[in-house]
């Protein structure tokens, strides 16, 4: 829970934290529904302040024996109003609320998928997913139940003790000195309860985190023997959320019933003083009657500014957390003046490179330099830690060098739109990831506007024709959670497919054969071969019969380049990989 919280929090300066006007910003885009919902909950609050004065008059008229009926039909009539006004006024505030959340979600998502690489690798996405669900739906709570409902209620509270000191000061003084008391004491609980709700949405997020990280690995967790001990770790949390929750709810509990206690000892002090000024002559029993009702009346308005206090430290922990999701560091928006080629395969450049993937990490790109020309076969072969993969995630643009240049075409990618250089550029990950979905939307993930025809060639190359045609709905066919209904092979030619149905101009493959069967890998290697005279072809190899058919290869180790030439060239001039040809790779390769 700390390091992913921690991440976050630091993106976000203190003076920034759910004050008024971050809220607000949520609230301005909606500001006329939310404007209609206040004045119809203020007018069912007017109906409330006038039906006191309608009953010290029916008191009066029935002293002196006068007919009650036009009366009674008023108070049908406002209490009717009430009830219409009230229904109105709640749902046109609740789907406001709901459609803030909508909002705050769409932009919430849209602003996560933008985040660096390097963003996500220092939080926790389970945590992210809790920030983008349990911390909106906070936010719902907040807007309909919080800020129309404070203002509504301290406007109608400020017109009932106006009207209240105009009925009789005297018990209009007992009132408030009462109500008062306890609303310095309520004062001091809230912040509590501010400080509970956020530990508690932190214990949320870090229990959301772990069940992603359970279910991420759930055949490895069993297989593992550790069910028990993932599941320990989940009710740790678990209860760490229980925790905070009932310090949260305590403190709620207490504020909720000390507002109780203080209304009804106002209406105890009031009855009392009351009495003995009827008794006295002071005032009517009608009057009594009347400021009693007010003091009842009051008890809703008051309860509703403590509910919105309490829900506003609530939301104001869940906003904390939206608003420092929202600051993540995001992926630079598109440079002008520059427009990529669309045509023909891509060169690559790598200009004195030098990498970490934090301050406080070795540097894992050192002095790296090398020239690809456009078109034919690169490998990149090494020790593992040697920096293949993160040369791949350089060119891709997930991480920008610290220091030196990644070119293509001979532009920096940091002067390439985004876009551009990503469409430019096929990939296929070392664990060749396959998304929960149909068969189809897998491979057409990169390419939606792919034609029947491209997904026949495409799958025809990749040798997925056949296992397509076993399938029980062929390209319809539902894969499972992350692809595992297929085999670890299939999920590779389906990354690999799906990086060819983008008719890329530079083909980047980590690993892309390592789970291949041998006749599945020479058919591979032969589409490798063919798809190489198209456009440029990077991979980073193990095997050895991947390598040898490479028109260039490149040896790294520690972060830097020691050789590159052709494989007879690099055995005899490379002791690094002549000792790798004559053991790992063979050894893969057997």
């Amino acid at each position: 829970m700390g390091m992913g919280y921690q991440a976050l929090a630091r993106n976000r300066p203190p003076s920034e934290r759910a004050s008024p006007r971050v809220i607000y910003s949520y609230i301005r885009p909606h500001r006329l529904p939310m404007l209609a919902g206040a004045l119809l909950s203020l007018a069912t609050g007017a109906t409330g302040l006038i039906l006191p004065l309608i009953v010290r008059a029916l008191i009066v008229d029935i002293s002196h024996h006068h007919g009650l009926s036009r009366l009674v039909l008023i108070m049908c009539l406002l209490i009717l109003a009430d009830a219409v006004l009230g229904a109105a006024g709640g749902y046109l505030l609740l789907r406001t609320a709901d459609t803030i959340v909508l909002s705050t979600r769409k932009t919430l998502v849209s602003r996560l998928l933008r985040i660096t690489i390097g963003a996500l690798d220092r939080s926790e996405p389970g945590d992210l997913m809790a920030r983008a669900t349990v911390d909106t739906t906070l936010l719902r709570a907040v807007v309909s139940n919080a800020v129309v409902p404070a203002a509504t209620g301290a406007l109608t509270a400020v017109a009932a003790l106006v009207l209240m000191g105009l009925v009789d000061l005297m018990l209009f003084g007992v009132t408030v000195g009462v109500i008062g008391c306890v609303v310095v004491m309520e004062g001091a609980i809230l912040p509590r309860i501010g400080r509970a709700t956020r530990k508690t949405q932190e214990a949320v997020g870090a229990m959301s985190a772990a069940l992603e990280r359970m279910f991420g690995a759930f055949r490895t967790v069993k297989a593992s023997g550790a069910e028990e001990r993932e599941g320990a770790r989940v009710q740790d949390v678990a209860v760490q959320a229980w925790r905070a929750g009932l310090r949260a709810d305590l403190w709620q509990a207490v504020v909720g019933n000390t507002t109780e206690l203080a209304v009804q000892f106002a209406f105890l002090a009031v009855l009392a003083t009351g009495a003995a000024q009827v008794a006295s002559g002071t005032i009517s029993v009608g009057t009594m009657v009347a400021f009693l009702m007010y003091v009842l009346f009051l008890m809703g308005p008051v309860n509703q500014l403590v509910n919105a206090a309490s829900l506003y430290q609530s939301g104001a922990a869940a906003i904390t957390r939206i608003e420092e999701a929202k600051q993540l560091p995001a992926e630079p928006t598109e440079p002008a003046g520059f427009v990529a080629s669309r045509a023909g395969p891509a060169a690559v450049e790598f200009a004195d490179v030098r990498f970490r993937y934090r301050a406080d990490h070795a540097e894992v790109q050192q002095g790296v330099s090398f020239t690809i020309p456009a078109g034919g076969m690169t490998a990149f072969v090494g020790p593992s830690g040697a920096g293949k993969t993160t040369v791949f995630s350089l060119i891709e643009r997930f991480y920008d060098p610290d220091s030196g240049t990644v070119s293509v075409d001979g532009t920096d990618t940091r002067r390439w739109p985004l876009a551009e250089l990503r469409a430019a550029i096929g990939y296929v990950e070392q664990d060749a990831p396959v998304l929960s979905g149909t068969l189809r939307e897998n491979l057409m993930f990169g390419a939606p506007t792919a034609t029947e025809e491209e997904m026949a060639d495409v799958l025809r190359i990749t040798r997925l024709a056949d296992m397509v045609e076993r399938l029980p709905d062929q390209l319809e066919t539902y894969v499972g959670h992350r692809g595992m209904r297929l085999s670890g092979g299939e999920r590779q030619r389906i990354a690999i497919a799906r990086a060819l149905l983008r008719r890329p101009r530079l083909l980047l493959l980590d690993e892309a054969t390592s789970q291949l069967d041998a006749i599945n890998e020479a058919a591979l290697r032969e589409t490798v071969a063919d798809v190489s005279r198209l456009i440029t072809v990077l991979v980073v190899a193990h095997r050895l019969s991947t390598v040898t058919m490479a028109d260039r290869i490149i040896v790294m180790d520690s972060g830097r380049v020691l050789a590159a030439g052709t494989h007879d060239e690099l055995v005899a001039a490379s002791p690094l990989y002549a000792e790798l040809a004559a053991t790992q790779f063979l050894a893969a390769s057997a």
